[in-house]
């Protein structure tokens, strides 16, 4: 089955709204990443055109490659809020989204946007949102090769994991609240959520050209490719996706289809028996099946 032809190719996805206009509020400022002090577009000779909404201004930058905004917040763990990461596929976009949030803990985050430059990625713009005490920033990004949204599902877990990474290097408080904390962290999570307990897999027909997918499990280094291969197992095709790490926790939503089609009421058994059985066996090797 050629999976990654129809990896994220519908006509549909799932609607999006976190994310109010920010540029409604007239206290809005915006700048520009060309006024900054890092190229994002290596290998060409334009200036960076990313462009940020914001209530506040603040321009972190880098000491010894520490951004000085973390340097000078509390350490206190009791406040420490959940980090968010999401990766959202719109067909009507030509850009892949990111969307990252950590209490109001984030600074410009040039560095992360400098690692997904280093993917081979054009972060083309960006835009930062207050919502009570919780700043969100979302990023467009989109190949530097093909000037179009990302379709491979490797290099999508590659942006979710090098987001993470950033965030526990330049956020350590983040790494007890993340599953790769305890690899990659200066703190592990005290109790990690049970794999049992945690999984919830769903199917739901949306009319009869395709169905909704809702995994939620325990996050883990290599999720996304695990559910992807468990449904080209079974010739199920992959046609949108919400990537989403909320902590310790993955929530998954996929948009699906099985020859063109709906999955059936058999098809969704098997998938969902299939998947609760791998995420639930997570040191089941992957020759094993």
């Amino acid at each position: 089955m050629a999976i990654a032809n129809a990896f994220f190719t519908a006509a549909f996805a799932p609607p999006r709204s976190a994310f109010p206009d920010a540029g409604s509020d007239a206290a809005d400022q915006q700048f520009t990443l060309s006024k900054l002090c890092f190229p994002l577009h290596r290998g060409i000779s334009r200036p960076g055109t990313a462009t940020f909404l914001r209530k506040k201004v603040a321009v972190s930058c880098t000491i010894d490659g520490v951004e000085s905004s973390s340097l000078s917040q509390a350490r206190d763990s009791s406040l420490v809020p959940t980090p968010i990461v999401q990766i959202i596929q719109d067909p009507e976009s030509d850009a892949t989204a990111v969307e990252l949030s950590f209490g109001d803990r984030l600074g410009a985050l040039i560095d992360t946007m400098k690692s997904l430059n280093d993917l081979g990625l054009d972060v083309k713009k960006g835009f930062v949102t207050t919502e009570g005490t919780v700043k969100r920033t979302k990023f467009l990004i989109t190949r530097l090769a093909t000037g179009r949204r990302v379709e491979d599902p490797d290099l999508l877990e590659r942006i979710r994991l090098t987001i993470i990474n950033n965030l526990i290097k330049y956020h350590p408080e983040s790494s007890e609240r993340l599953a790769m904390g305890e690899v990659f962290g200066i703190k592990a999570p005290e109790k990690k959520p049970d794999v049992d307990v945690a999984t919830h897999i769903h199917v739901k027909n949306e009319g009869n050209k395709r169905s909704m997918l809702y995994v939620e499990t325990a996050d883990r280094s290599g999720l996304l490719m695990e559910i992807i291969k468990i449904m080209a197992d079974i010739n199920i095709d992959v046609e949108s996706a919400e990537i989403d790490t909320e902590g310790l926790i993955a929530k998954d939503t996929f948009y699906v289809s099985y020859r063109g089609a709906a999955l059936n009421d058999s098809l969704s058994q098997v998938l969902v028996n299939c998947l609760r059985y791998y995420l639930r066996r997570p040191e089941t090797d992957e020759d094993s099946y």
